[in-house]
């Protein structure tokens, strides 16, 4: 295997890919578990597509598909989680530049409450309108609050999910 990941074998690049999800997720439950930082439910929303982005590209590198169809379709796939993450990283960005006076209320509810109490449609729905609690920036490097920095690996890990579907193999 080349330096280059750019050259990196179909297999081998979604299995970074996975990789670098892992990690993400793992940092994610560090800060929760060690920072005490809770997620909202809009990171919530941002850790399941980061899983999805995931699972698509370990599933991938597992199957290693010798067709050019079969890896087009793995990095499609991979590709749609990343981007439905990066909509809602957006989101929530959006959210946290509010003036404070325009900031949507908190709901007091909680993702499992409004899962057993709500069709899944309308928790989507009270997710994605967003509450204070997703205003809130209590992290930031360089900058950029988590959710910034989610919209950055989501859109690299996209485009790196399509360029190991549609790469023209040797």
């Amino acid at each position: 295997m080349t330096a280059n990941p750019l050259a990196w074998p179909f297999r081998a690049q979604m299995l970074f890919g996975a990789i670098v999800c892992a990690a993400l997720i793992g940092y994610a439950v560090y800060v929760e578990k060690h920072m005490l930082m809770m997620p909202c439910p809009l990171c919530i929303l941002q850790r399941v597509a980061i899983i999805g982005v995931g699972l698509v590209g370990l599933v991938g590198a597992l199957h290693g598909p010798k067709s050019a169809g079969g890896r087009r379709a793995y990095g499609v796939l991979a590709f749609l989680f990343a981007a439905a993450g990066a909509g809602v990283a957006g989101r929530h960005l959006w959210i946290q530049s509010l003036p404070a006076d325009q900031v949507p209320l908190c709901n007091s509810m909680g993702i499992d409450y409004m899962l057993d109490a709500m069709p899944m449609l309308d928790v989507l729905r009270t997710i994605l309108t967003g509450s204070g609690e997703c205003a809130k920036v209590d992290w930031t490097w360089l900058g950029l609050s988590m959710p910034g920095w989610t919209l950055v690996c989501f859109v690299l890990l996209g485009f790196g999910a399509l360029y190991a579907g549609f790469r023209k193999r040797a």
